[in-house]
């Protein structure tokens, strides 16, 4: 249930879902989440640091820890779901 909780907040998952490519600095990580609010982004990454799903790099910024890379590829078949889906709906509208 931690885990659902912390996936459960605002923006958790986008910040997982842009780290997909590489580490990014909290700068372009904030571009690349439609410039979520830093405080917002800042505690975020934080809990996900906190979750050993992110690690903080002074050279690269931040990335997805192998913990993180795992957690990401267990939501890449809810993704295609996800894409699948809005299909269907589209067609059938």
């Amino acid at each position: 249930m931690a885990l659902l909780d912390l996936l459960g907040r605002r923006w958790s998952l986008r910040v997982i879902w842009e780290l997909r490519g590489g580490a990014m600095t909290s700068r372009a990580l904030r571009a690349a989440c439609d410039d979520v609010s830093p405080t917002v982004l800042q505690a975020r990454l934080a809990e996900l640091r906190g979750a050993g799903l992110v690690s903080l790099s002074r050279t690269d910024g931040y990335s997805l820890t192998p913990l993180g890379r795992e957690l990401l590829e267990r939501f890449l078949p809810l993704h295609d779901f996800a894409e699948r889906w809005a299909v269907e709906k589209t067609l059938q509208t």
